[in-house]
């Protein structure tokens, strides 16, 4: 089975375009930003709030993980089921954090998703975290424990949101674990994906 990388990376570009019209056109981010005041009548809010972010450090790093992170997970579960989990988290994200913030925007929710499958999917996956390599699986404890923290040490981050989306992407990678979990090669050693063992076995 194949699969292309392709929305993760459209995805960041689709991002990178609305933040240059959020500086253009000042209106913009409050037309489409997530307010918990006016959630009712301004419904859309609770989806294209994902797409707006509040500056360049912000975006930066948003952009740098989906293209990263998001890349590898679509290369695994393929187009389509990243991006209903991409919006699907970053719609619990919203949800999530309408209690408790008054705005809210970025992609940070919905890319805690992705880390969460991938996370559950990949738990040996080697990631720098803080100038530290760890284990996946390791790191996405890092970061909740983080995000809880925050919470109770507010710093202009909604851990909610963050949270919640990645409950989403726990969920969904327990769902699908056996669909797409990794094998291993006894004799060799190897990690490949369960996808590729017929092409393997017709290369030997």
């Amino acid at each position: 089975m194949k699969y292309n990388i392709r929305a993760a990376l459209w995805l960041s570009v689709i991002i990178f375009i609305i933040f240059l019209l959020q500086k253009l056109i000042p209106a913009f981010t409050d037309l489409f930003i997530l307010d918990s005041r006016l959630v009712i009548p301004r419904i859309w809010t609770l989806l294209t709030a994902i797409f707006l972010h509040s500056g360049m450090v912000h975006l930066l790093y948003n952009l740098f993980a989906l293209a990263l992170f998001g890349s590898i997970l679509e290369h695994i579960i393929g187009s389509r089921k990243f991006l209903i989990l991409f919006f699907v988290s970053g719609l619990a994200a919203s949800f999530a954090s309408l209690p408790f913030y008054t705005m809210v925007l970025g992609a940070s929710g919905a890319i805690f998703g992705i880390l969460g499958m991938l996370g559950i999917l990949r738990p040996k996956l080697v990631v720098w975290l803080y100038s530290i390599p760890m284990p996946m699986i390791i790191a996405l404890f890092v970061w909740a424990i983080g995000d809880i923290l925050g919470i109770y040490a507010p710093s202009g981050t909604a851990n909610i949101a963050h949270l919640g989306g990645l409950g989403v992407g726990l969920i969904a990678g327990i769902y699908y674990r056996k669909q797409f979990r990794e094998k291993r090669n006894k004799r060799e050693g190897v990690h490949i994906d369960e996808g590729k063992v017929k092409e393997w076995e017709n290369t030997f």
